[in-house]
């Protein structure tokens, strides 16, 4: 399996060549790698805005932080497993205010929520969460929270704005290559399936680190 005009060889070249410019210039933190994108033949204005999201082979953030809105079984399993929770009391406690739902967004990357209390969120918090892109992620009783964090970690966006470029990250820079090379060839083919021209939409393709020089794939 291979993207239709990326070969591997040369995606594994480019992602060698940014692996070891960062490692020759060795930064005090993890960098980041994001996979940018432009379009073209594309009007936002116009054109359907697409929006999808896709579990990539290996999760992208080591540092990612998620808080489930949980009713008492789920309660129940947070506390077992460490894990950060807020109970409907906690919620109604913030009484809608937009400041207090801002800042609780912007503690946690993501949100799971009980199925018991998913409905009730718009009610409980306001379209704060929605608005930021962070509504919670459904949490049934058959699941396994922990899994289903996991998943949430490898769960990448992409949302098409008013503009024609997209950012998404696809992992770091202390991740093997060949798990990079697993996370950008399942990024670019999904987000190539949601173009309405395919390939014929994407004008160029590129994957850069934090810190360094974008890589051109396309």
């Amino acid at each position: 399996a291979t993207m239709s005009k990326v070969s591997r060889e040369f995606l594994r070249q480019h992602i060698d060549e940014m692996l070891t410019e960062s490692a020759e210039k060795k930064r005090n933190f993890t960098e980041t790698i994001e996979l940018q994108i432009a379009l073209k033949n594309y009007d936002p204005t116009k054109d359907k805005r697409f929006s999808g999201t896709v579990k990539l082979p290996n999760a992208p953030k080591t540092n990612f932080r998620v808080c489930v809105l949980a009713d008492a079984a789920h309660i129940e399993e947070a506390k077992k497993n460490g894990v950060p929770f807020m109970d409907v009391e906690s919620l109604k406690a913030l009484k809608k205010n937009k400041k207090l739902v801002r800042k609780l967004a912007h503690q946690y990357d993501a949100f799971l929520a009980s199925d018991t209390l998913i409905k009730q969120i718009p009610r409980l918090l306001g379209p704060g969460l929605n608005k930021v892109g962070k509504f919670p992620t459904l949490l049934t009783h058959s699941d396994d929270m922990v899994a289903k964090i996991e998943d949430v970690k490898a769960t990448i966006k992409f949302q098409m704005k008013k503009v024609l470029t997209l950012g998404v990250a696809i992992g770091r820079v202390d991740m093997e290559a060949e798990e990079l090379l697993m996370n950008i060839h399942q990024s670019v083919n999904f987000l190539v399936s949601l173009l309405k021209k395919n390939w014929q939409n994407v004008r160029s393709l590129n994957i850069k680190s934090t810190m360094g020089k974008p890589q051109r794939l396309y």
